[in-house]
């Protein structure tokens, strides 16, 4: 699949992903990228989150492909069942363990646990060895039950602009044959 083949939904986690965060360079750099807008980044409430990306998914005309980054990526998932159009894939990064009591802000916890079972569509989980919202234990044990193929990101912090990963060009080669892969 082609970017102009696909609606790419920017869905990003607690706070938004400010200008500097990859995902804002990504949705610069895709034309057909657009941003999942949240009314309260910095108190996410799951209902308003989930029914938020499902709207967004609901409104896609052209194969759905997520892009989602941290408490994006729990939005996402616990979302799926809202969604009444199929997503062709989802490249899923950093995913917190909203089910550990450690999390800080505690209302995070309320997008816990994750469903186990098998997404429906082709995905990726891009985790870190040092990532202070989820372990990469964390990270590779919920690919494995999504089915989702699991890369391994190294000592990345949360994969974001405050851990060093503005542009993150090994992500943007990571998606670009995952893309490619994908059906239209």
């Amino acid at each position: 699949m082609k970017v102009a083949q696909a609606d790419i939904l920017i869905v990003p986690g607690y706070q938004n992903s400010g200008p500097g965060h990859w995902q804002s360079r990504w949705q610069q750099k895709l034309s057909t990228a657009r941003r999942v807008e949240q009314d309260a980044w910095s108190k996410p409430v799951r209902e308003d989150w989930t029914a938020r990306f499902a709207e967004c998914v609901n409104a896609a005309e052209r194969p759905i492909v997520v892009i989602a980054h941290s408490l994006g990526v729990a939005t996402a998932v616990q979302a799926l069942s809202e969604c009444d159009k199929p997503i062709a894939g989802a490249f899923l990064v950093a995913p917190p363990d909203v089910a550990n009591p450690a999390i800080r802000p505690r209302h995070l916890m309320t997008f816990g646990p994750y469903p186990r079972d098998p997404l429906p569509f082709p995905s990726i989980v891009v985790g870190s060895r040092n990532d202070p919202f989820g372990s990469f234990e964390h990270a590779g044990d919920i690919a494995n039950a999504w089915g989702s193929m699991f890369i391994d990101a190294g000592e990345a912090g949360h994969i974001n602009a405050e851990s060093g990963h503005g542009p993150w060009p090994e992500g943007t080669m990571v998606f670009a044959h995952f893309l490619a892969r994908l059906q239209a």
